[in-house]
């Protein structure tokens, strides 16, 4: 069953890109108390995920939090070394890195997606959600192969 809005989101082990390394976090104190703008893309380095997903959030990060974001995640599966190097390449320290490496979220959210055509294996289906103290307050999932719903500027528009 794919999260929808109202829902809380499912306690899973995440790890998060920092400078020190990577942290382990679990999702329930990840999103407590807070107001998150969260993004997945299928993986760090893809074309559409490089060049227009993660620098759309970069380019409108004081935007959203001026409408109420606390922090920008972005989640992929993919480890925390890959994420966090793909952050200091393209990203910002707007954006926290938030490495799903097995997959685990995606699969606890319904949205996982096999991308095994590509060469790529299990993923996460590109989408976003604005998640206020670990419940889903919006969530755009995007149809295989678009990327419009998930973008930095909808989400602006639905705040």
């Amino acid at each position: 069953m794919t999260i929808s809005v109202g829902d809380k989101l499912p306690d899973i082990k995440l790890v998060k890109a920092t400078a020190e390394g990577p942290e382990q976090v679990q999702s329930s104190d990840y999103f407590a108390g807070k107001k998150v703008a969260l993004f997945s893309v299928p993986g760090a380095y893809t074309p559409t995920c490089s060049a227009r997903h993660l620098p759309g959030f970069v380019e409108k990060a004081d935007e959203l939090k001026a409408k109420g974001i606390d922090e920008i995640a972005c989640t992929a599966v993919n480890d925390a070394f890959v994420l966090g190097a793909w952050n200091s390449a393209s990203g910002s320290d707007d954006i926290a890195m938030l490495a799903d490496g097995n997959g685990d979220f995606a699969k606890a959210i319904g949205l996982d997606a096999d991308f095994s055509a590509f060469g790529m294996g299990g993923r996460s289906q590109r989408y976003s959600m604005v998640v206020n103290d670990g419940v889903v307050e919006q969530i755009n999932v995007e149809q295989p192969g678009d990327f419009s719903v998930s973008s930095a500027e909808y989400m602006l528009g639905k705040l």
